[in-house]
Formats: C-alpha cells, sequence, structure tokens
C-alpha cells in the first residue's frame, strides 16, 4: 500500500523526531519512517523486568543549556516531566578513595564556576588558578582564535594553556571525555571549548544537571508521537527505507520499504547516522564528494554497566572515578529520589570512548567495573550484586576528531529535496541529544522557509499546510 505525507522523516530518535515536530507544529503532514520496533534512535529506555526499575541504554543527562531540547519537551508536553539540580555538585573520587567536590558557588553565573574551581581541593591552590587561567584563555580562543582550536587536540591544547598534569587528570580530561566522548590526544579543542562556555561558564541556570522522572523513551517518544498524529501525520514503527528514489532532474521522488511499501512526499527529512544514510542513496548519488566524505566520520563507543546492589554505598547523586578505568557513577536513587522507590542500590557506570573496551565479553567488563568500586569506595566491597546489565553502543556518538569539523555537513544536500538531521552534523556542538535537536530544527525550518517563500512569490495565503505544492518544486 502506498502513502503520501507533505513531509517524510526517516529515522524516530531526537533529530528525526524534532524534525517532525516542528513540521507537523506549523501545518505539515508529516510522516514518520522508524526502522526499528520502537522509537528512539540511540537515546532510549527500556523496563528491566525484575526490579521494575527503566534502564537507559546509556546515561543521558541533560543540561540547562539545552536550550533546543528543553523547548522541543515543552511543546510536546514533556517538560513537567524533568527534575532540575540547579547547584552543580559533582564528587571526584581518586583510586586512594579521596574525594573532592566541584559544587558551584552561590552566585551568578559565570562567577558561580569560579567559585567551584576555586574550591576543588583535589588541585593545589596554584592549579586551581592556573586552571582558571587557562579557562579565561581557552575562552578568549574561542572568541578571537576559533580556526586554532579547530586544528589543535585537547591534550595539545593543555601544553599550550600551561595547564600541570594533576589538573590534567583531575579536571580537564574527565570533563573532555564525558562530554566529547573519546580520548584527549583525538578530541577536538574547539567542541571543547564551545561546551565549557555553553555549559559552565555562562548562566548560572545553564550548568544545572537535568534528569527525567521517567524512562528516556518514556520522557519523549510517546509524547512526540501524539503530537504528530494530533496534528494528521503519521509514525510508522518496523517501516525501515530500503531505498531512496531519485529522478533525473536530482529529486527524490519517494521512499522504498524492505517491506514493499511506497512513500512519495515533497520533501524528505533523513534522520539516520551517516552509514545508514549512504546505504539508502543510489551509488551515482553517494559518489558525489559531499556524500562521500561521509563515509570518513568516524564513531565513538560508549559503554554503560547497571548493577544493582544490595545495599546503598554512596550518598551522592553523581561522582566521577578518577585513575579507574570507570570513569562514572550515577546513584539512581539518590537521582530519582522524587520517585520515592525503595530499593537502595541501583548504580549506573559509564565508560565513554571506550575503544579498546567495547569488543571484551559482557562478564569481563562487570569484573572491571566491580573492580574500581570497590577500590575507589570501600563501602561497595562487602556489598552483594543483586543484578546486572551490561550494555555497549558501539557506534554512539560521533568522533570529535579534529577532521569531524571539515567533514560534518549541513541539513542542505545536492539532491534538491533531501535534507539532513543528526547529532553528526555540523551544529557546532559535539554528539549530543542538544546537537540532534538543534539539526531536526535547522531541517524543519528549511522545509518551512521554502514553503513560505514559494507561497509569497505566488501570491497564496502564508499558511504553511496549504504549501504543498511548493514542496513538489524543487527545493533551495
Amino acid at each position: 500500500m502506498d502513502s503520501r505525507g507533505d513531509v517524510v522523516v526517516i529515522g524516530g530518535g531526537f533529530a528525526g523526531l524534532s524534525a517532525a515536530v516542528a513540521l507537523a507544529g506549523n501545518g505539515f503532514r508529516v510522516t514518520v519512517c522508524e526502522a526499528k520496533p520502537a522509537l528512539g534512535g540511540r537515546a532510549y529506555s527500556f523496563a528491566d523486568v525484575q526490579s521494575g526499575d527503566f534502564v537507559d541504554n546509556g546515561q543521558h543527562v541533560l543540561m540547562g543549556c539545552y536550550l533546543q531540547t528543553l523547548a522541543f519537551l515543552r511543546e510536546i508536553g514533556s517538560y513537567g516531566q524533568l527534575v532540575f539540580r540547579d547547584n552543580l555538585a559533582i564528587d571526584m573520587i581518586d583510586r586512594s578513595g579521596a574525594r573532592a567536590s566541584l559544587r558551584t558557588a552561590n552566585l551568578p553565573g559565570p562567577f558561580h564556576m569560579t567559585g567551584a574551581v576555586l574550591g576543588y581541593r583535589h588541585l593545589s591552590l596554584i592549579d586551581r588558578v592556573g586552571l582558571l587561567i587557562g579557562g579565561a584563555r581557552l575562552l578568549a580562543m574561542r572568541r578571537f582564535a576559533r580556526a586554532e582550536l579547530e586544528r589543535t587536540t585537547v591534550s595539545a591544547l593543555m601544553d599550550l594553556l600551561g595547564q600541570s598534569q594533576r589538573a590534567r587528570e583531575f579536571f580537564w580530561y574527565p570533563v573532555a571525555v564525558a562530554t566529547l566522548n573519546d580520548e584527549p590526544s583525538v578530541s577536538s579543542s574547539a567542541l571543547l571549548a564551545e561546551v565549557l562556555k555553553r555549559a559552565f561558564f555562562s548562566r548560572r541556570s545553564d550548568s544545572a544537571f537535568v534528569y527525567s522522572r521517567v524512562g528516556l523513551s518514556d520522557l519523549y517518544c510517546a509524547a512526540a508521537k501524539s503530537y504528530i498524529e494530533r496534528r494528521g501525520g503519521s509514525v510508522s514503527l518496523g517501516a525501515a527505507v530500503d531505498r531512496l528514489e531519485i529522478d533525473s532532474s536530482g529529486r527524490v521522488l519517494c521512499a522504498m520499504l524492505r517491506d514493499g511499501r511506497t512513500i512519495a512526499g515533497g520533501a524528505f527529512v533523513c534522520a539516520t547516522p551517516p552509514n545508514r544514510l549512504l546505504r539508502i542513496l543510489p551509488d551515482a548519488i553517494t559518489a558525489e564528494t559531499n556524500f562521500a566524505r561521509l563515509r570518513r566520520l568516524d564513531s565513538s563507543p560508549i559503554v554503560c554497566v547497571h548493577l544493582w546492589l544490595d545495599r546503598e554505598v554512596i550518598d551522592s547523586a553523581f561522582a566521577g572515578f578518577i585513575g579507574t578505568v570507570t570513569q562514572w557513577l550515577f546513584n539512581k536513587r539518590r537521582i530519582f529520589s522524587v520517585r520515592g522507590e525503595s530499593h537502595p542500590g541501583y548504580l549506573s557506570f559509564v565508560i565513554s570512548g571506550a575503544r579498546s573496551l567495547v569488543d571484551r565479553s559482557n562478564d569481563d567488563l562487570l569484573a572491571q567495573v566491580l573492580a574500581d568500586l570497590r577500590q575507589v569506595i570501600p563501602a561497595a566491597r562487602e556489598a552483594k550484586v543483586v543484578k546486572a546489565l551490561v550494555l555497549k553502543e558501539k557506534q554512539a556518538t560521533m568522533a570529535p576528531s579534529l577532521d569531524a569539523h571539515r567533514l560534518r555537513p549541513g541539513v542542505t544536500t545536492s539532491v534538491s529535496n533531501l535534507l539532513l538531521a543528526g547529532d553528526w552534523l555540523q551544529t557546532g556542538l559535539p554528539a549530543t541529544i542538544e546537537s540532534a535537536v538543534v539539526s531536526g530544527r535547522m531541517a524543519a525550518d528549511e522545509v518551512i522557509a521554502h514553503a513560505q517563500h514559494f507561497a509569497a512569490i505566488n501570491g497564496t495565503p502564508p499558511k504553511v499546510r496549504a504549501a504543498r505544492d511548493a514542496l513538489n518544486s524543487t527545493h533551495g
């Protein structure tokens, strides 16, 4: 059975759903095709049958600076499910069990983070002052020497900024690996500068950690689907696009699904990873330079280990480990204390940039996390493991390499009515949820602007719902 929409969106993760919601909210009839049996892409959750807890495929944390993501959740009616922790407080624990906190001061931004750094007792006073000076120099480079940052790795940047080895190990590198998802020796310092500016050295509210009261999928997938359908659109699950049919004029005619269905539309937004995009395009198109270079965009893995212990072993909601393979601990019971669960020992551990680990067995990874936990937190040595779950995302994010800035495309393509969306596009951000949502909105804005332009030059009412003919004209 064939169908048609004003706009066909391929992919039902944050990028695709944010594009679809923006278009549906502006009067377009949207058809979303998601290959998997559930929405969510690489950011989803599921219920653990035994414990009743929800489990994220990776520990996803929003921040107050995720303005587009928060606006998207507000639009679909999910904003009320968020919990804001306005005062940033991260306990950093080294291999010996020594603990120091990065805790924002009760000051307006960006001075709240100045107070956090000055109170960070893992570093000497000289290192703390040097860190602040280095941070100020980095922000100045972001504004006046961006090109230099784009050709400098994070580790090379530390040399330029004169940072001590201890400042690197106890501050810079944990932040870089957590936000960029790769090793400092290969990661772009331009992306790190963007993260630090937006998340930590702007408004106080921007540095807030934002958690969901519900599972990640429950936060946005069902609400976005309902929003689209209430406005005349449709969302098809298990709808894998096998190929895009492109005519001689260089326009997409329709999407051919693996199950034999054909979905036509005036415009198409492809919100899939680049390797999937290349598989559904004709060879003649993917041979073009702008598409062929996408093959050089590498990815970086994340390993997430979920543990249910028979007791609570740490009172922190969130902690970083220094000097261990395991990098971050999320104490789910403390984070979600507003929900009132009684089980005390649900912890999630994250290892970002896990290239050397992702092919190890689940048993090996579990043993590594347990060894790190018991070394860093003595109270965990007597705790018994009730349940454990190891999750690997081998292509979790785009690798934040120096080549990424040059290789990341924009939302428009040489195919006149095909636009792209995804956290891997050129948004100026690392591959985060916010980058995904920003890209989806950018793609939607392109479609909306073209439809409005067509309506204006043809003297028709500017109502976007009446602009289907515009979408059937040449895009761009």
